[in-house]
């Protein structure tokens, strides 16, 4: 059965520069320094990936950093608290927005 996402692509990745090299090569420039070691961790880094990943919902995303956030010995329950952080966001991001609605119901019902 074909599917859109092709778990086999993830791995097709590097090759984006296939019609832009110069763009790809500045995004590989940036991509690779942000997830070094600094001020975080590269495994904290990794579990904030995962988190977004999530919350992006990228399956290749998620393919890779759940890879990554176990290679960097990151527990099955630290995974599942950052995604559930990143739920929190999402859930939290779209309930904000219920403002911009209510300003809008009683805007109309004046």
């Amino acid at each position: 059965m074909d599917t859109y996402y092709n778990p086999a692509d993830l791995a097709k990745f590097s090759k984006i520069g296939g019609f832009q090299p110069e763009l790809a090569e500045k995004f590989f420039a940036y991509y690779g320094p942000v997830f070094a070691e600094g001020a975080l961790t590269a495994r904290e880094k990794s579990l904030i990936a995962l988190a977004v990943s999530h919350a992006v919902q990228c399956p290749y995303c998620i393919d890779a950093y759940t890879a990554d956030t176990l290679e960097k010995g990151c527990s099955e329950p630290e995974m599942m608290e950052a995604v559930h952080v990143a739920a929190a966001i999402r859930g939290g991001a779209t309930l904000v927005h219920s403002v911009q609605m209510m300003n809008k119901v009683k805007a109309l019902s004046m």
